[in-house]
């Protein structure tokens, strides 16, 4: 189990010109973060630091895991399986600073803090339409949601909304 202090690298500490770190994220990590987006999850990182140059850094992401969605059929919590590369550059300069996918350290602080980096790359890694596998959502809510469904879709059951009887007698009378 990971804090949000282990995700902060002191690029100017490393020695090798590679250096990998592995984090395991867990509930407590997603509490910590207090985004919106997931709360809840299991997620392995594997992060490389390459050293490309005197005053750079190539740093590649591996996240596998498994996080909490909502689903969005019926609302109920659902596991997301999640998997995703990313990689950013860093870059030492006089202040921080995030431009697309370079980041500028402050050379002072030689520390870049990747814990919110990661976080984006797990709400970007979840597919846009999540939902349980079929026969999986709250029946309840199913039930309520094909109601609604079977209602808009004119199936031969009441309308919705009482005021469109009046067109339906006039779509007989233009049909005789």
């Amino acid at each position: 189990m990971s804090t949000l202090e282990d995700l902060k690298i002191n690029l100017k500490e490393l020695k090798d010109v590679e250096t990998r770190y592995e984090f395991s994220l867990d509930d407590s990590f997603f509490a910590a973060i207090d985004a919106p987006d997931v709360k809840k999850g299991t997620v392995a990182v594997d992060l490389i630091v390459r050293k490309t140059a005197e005053q750079y850094f190539e740093l590649n992401f591996h996240i596998e895991g498994k996080v909490a969605v909502e689903c969005n059929l019926c609302l109920d919590e659902m596991e997301q399986a999640i998997e995703s590369n990313n990689s950013l550059v860093a870059k030492f300069g006089e202040e921080y600073s995030e431009d697309d996918d370079l980041v500028t350290v402050e050379e002072s602080e030689g520390i870049i803090d990747v814990a919110w980096f990661v976080y984006e790359f797990i709400v970007l890694s979840i597919p846009i339409r999540h939902v349980h596998a079929p026969g999986n959502c709250n029946a309840e809510m199913m039930k309520v949601l094909n109601e609604h469904s079977a209602t808009r879709s004119g199936d031969g059951q009441e309308a919705v909304d009482p005021r469109w009887s009046g067109l339906e007698k006039l779509k007989t009378i233009i049909k005789d």
